[in-house]
């Protein structure tokens, strides 16, 4: 595997670039600045910071700027999470300095047009409709706001209907002059280039940006009681997450968490919730465990939907999972499948060179460095069937439950 190169611009901006063969680049600009460095009367405006990048700059209008790649058959995006903002673009090989570019545009030079602003207003109103419409998706950040309460990770990224009507251009622009500093910024990209050329591309473009610092620190999240809620939404189905707070994503013992929560409830078909819930017993069509590392703390949440009559019987069934994770260590046999299970996951997913860029760009904003596959494997190797059970132990022991029915 051909390892990734770094660099840093003059104001700051830490760069990473890993050569292909391929004809088609990828880039990103990924920003250490989300939902959770929002003030309380700015819920949802890190989401309405990122739409408002694509209407309009010093230099282009809103059409201006969808029509500059995607005139050549490339694409500008964008999205939030609680902890960053990432745009990115892919392009052809030779329009790679025109993505750079339009990059830049946005991120520095947007001029946040009232009359556009309004407009997409609408649009997000829109989007949090479509959210509330879907009990699968909105039960996930319901739970989070449960198991985060009173902290800044404790609301949803996309706000609510009455704040989005509050923020302006200016509350834009003091968000970003707050968040958007350059030292904590990573320009991230693949293609068919030497570090050299990407990097004198990068500082034609992005370098023109002051340095700039971050003032101000992240809280994190004071401790909540396990809770049990149950919400009437009056659903055909009745939907369930039980979960836990987590490891952080620099803690050690997050490999083996990943690990666990892999075979637990991965993408696999034989992820043990799919074999016990769905394979076994035909009670759940969609059943999953997910882990989120933040930077001071982390999540896990097992999710499944079933007819409400079979709801109890799906927790017991999990509960029963659960227990035995935490009393019985995965067997040698069972660790050499789980570990070669991940491995190869992990091997698969960076074929994809778009979520490999940005996976790499995340990674090098939090960590400083890309770990290459070699050392994944070593890391991997090197956990014992014992840490799975004692995870399963300190994460499980006090679970939370939020149903929606």
């Amino acid at each position: 595997m051909k390892e990734f190169e770094t660099y840093i611009l003059p104001n700051g901006i830490k760069g990473i670039h890993r050569r292909t063969r391929s004809s088609v680049t990828h880039c990103a600009l990924v920003i250490n600045a989300g939902t959770r460095d929002e003030q309380r009367d700015e819920y949802g405006l890190a989401h309405f910071a990122e739409h408002a990048f694509f209407k309009g700059t010093t230099r282009r209008r809103a059409y201006q700027i969808n029509c500059r790649l995607e005139n050549r058959g490339g694409e500008l995006n964008a999205y939030t999470t609680k902890e960053d903002t990432t745009i990115h673009a892919t392009t052809l090989r030779s329009d790679f300095s025109k993505a750079v570019e339009l990059i830049a545009d946005v991120a520095f030079h947007s001029t946040f047009p009232e009359r556009e602003l309004q407009k997409e207003r609408e649009v997000i109103v829109d989007e949090i409709n479509t959210y509330k419409d879907s009990p699968a998706d909105m039960i996930f950040d319901s739970f989070e706001d449960l198991l985060f309460a009173g902290s800044e990770l404790g609301h949803n990224i996309l706000g609510t209907k009455a704040a989005l009507m509050r923020h302006s251009s200016e509350s834009i622009r003091r968000f970003i002059e707050r968040t958007h500093t350059t030292d904590q910024m990573v320009f991230s990209s693949i293609g068919n280039m030497s570090v050299r050329t990407v990097q004198a591309i990068a500082e034609k473009y992005l370098a023109n940006q002051p340095s700039s610092t971050r003032s101000f620190e992240r809280s994190a999240p004071a401790v909540v009681e396990p809770f049990e809620r149950i919400v009437n939404k009056h659903t055909h189905q009745t939907h369930c997450i039980v979960g836990a707070r987590a490891y952080d994503i620099h803690a050690e013992r997050r490999l083996p968490l990943s690990l666990l929560i892999n075979i637990l409830g991965g993408p696999s078909a034989n992820s043990r919730l799919n074999v016990v819930l769905r394979e076994k017993n035909g009670l759940s069509y969609n059943t999953e465990a997910a882990y989120t590392p933040y930077n001071d703390c982390g999540m896990v949440a097992i999710y499944f939907s079933s007819d409400r009559h079979n709801a109890d019987l799906c927790r017991e069934l999990i509960d029963k999972e659960l227990q035995r994770l935490r009393t019985t260590p995965p067997t040698a046999r069972q660790m050499a499948m789980i570990k070669r299970q991940f491995l190869a996951q992990m091997a698969i997913s960076m074929e994809n060179n778009e979520g490999y860029m940005l996976g790499a760009g995340k990674s090098y904003l939090v960590h400083d460095e890309i770990d290459t596959l070699e050392e994944v494997y070593r890391k991997v190797a090197a956990v014992k069937a014992e840490q799975i059970a004692e995870v399963a132990e300190e994460i499980f022991s006090r679970t939370s439950t939020l149903i929606y029915q």
